[in-house]
């Protein structure tokens, strides 16, 4: 089933270049950040104009947090992880999304942030390993075909 997306929802031209399309949840799409680094995910709903979690309808507020408990459950499973970072910072993209990043203690940005400290390094193909365990396991998920 499609997610029932406002008509005008155009998802920011940044996260366009940055990321892959994975799929779609009911509300959100969900991308992976083109770096290596780390397994990065990000959902954005898709509703026009909505900057922060608190401009969402209570349903879609609601919806989002499930979405998200889900995936972190599965990132949580699939790549055990030190620690999982959630978080809606949207400095430079404005659109509200929310980055899950899978941490480890030996990662080259611990215990800082990721963005911004070293330059990314591109997937040579993001679809092998835990990145496809995690696609075949997600539920209600409508997934852009793997290669």
């Amino acid at each position: 089933m499609k997610p029932e997306s406002t008509p005008d929802f155009i998802l920011h031209q940044r996260l366009v270049q940055d990321c892959f399309p994975l799929g779609r949840f009911p509300l959100c799409r969900l991308l992976l950040m083109n770096d290596s680094s780390h397994p990065w995910f990000i959902l954005v709903p898709e509703r026009a104009g909505v900057r922060e979690i608190h401009q969402l309808s209570a349903p879609d507020r609601a919806q989002l947090w499930e979405e998200s408990a889900g995936l972190s459950t599965l990132l949580a499973d699939i790549y055990r992880a030190d620690k999982l970072n959630v978080a809606a910072i949207g400095n430079l993209v404005p659109q509200l999304h929310l980055h899950h990043i899978v941490r480890y203690r030996d990662d080259r940005a611990w215990p800082g942030v990721v963005w911004g400290r070293f330059d990314p390094v591109p997937y040579t193909d993001p679809f092998d390993g835990r990145l496809r365990q995690l696609l075949e396991r997600l539920p209600r998920f409508e997934a852009n075909p793997l290669p």
